[in-house]
């Protein structure tokens, strides 16, 4: 396979979770979560669109440059696994309606995303450091879901 196919077919496929979510948020957004007492320290909505939109960027390239280097090994397994999970905090939180279920896929998350991360390390270090950011935002957002959770317990 062509590396500049491959590279847009990694990036393509992080940006699909993210319209994928992005069309559910659309929705939910306007209602639902406009409803809810937030935790401090929530940006203003339009912040979540343009860092995860870089963040999914970054994660399709530190794929690809792993797949470069290497195919079908445990670190593109994980990989894939990462962004499985991270394709599911969207539905439930803002579709299921449900922080604790979110909160829950969170820690999950930063799980699959730092063993990717150990896992991208000594294959491509520009790989794991393109993963860091993705860690430390989905840290953030593991204290706004709990946040949410704690101050919207209905």
């Amino acid at each position: 396979m062509s590396p500049v196919l491959a590279l847009v077919g990694f990036v393509g496929l992080c940006l699909l979770v993210a319209a994928a979510d992005g069309s559910i948020v659309a929705g939910a957004a306007r209602g639902w979560y406009l409803s809810l007492n937030r935790p401090p320290g929530t940006p203003p909505n339009w912040v979540f669109a343009a860092v995860w939109t870089a963040l999914y960027a970054m994660i399709g390239l530190a794929g690809w440059l792993v797949w470069r280097r290497t195919v079908g090994t445990r670190a593109l397994r994980l990989w894939g696994w990462q962004l499985a999970a991270n394709a599911f905090w969207t539905p439930a939180f803002f579709a299921l309606h449900s922080p604790p279920l979110a909160f829950a896929i969170c820690l999950v998350l930063l799980g699959l995303i730092a063993l990717t991360l150990r896992a991208f390390l000594p294959l491509r270090p520009a790989a794991a450091w393109l993963m860091a950011p993705y860690l430390a935002w989905t840290g953030y957002v593991t204290y706004l879901t709990a946040g949410f959770w704690w101050l919207n317990p209905s």
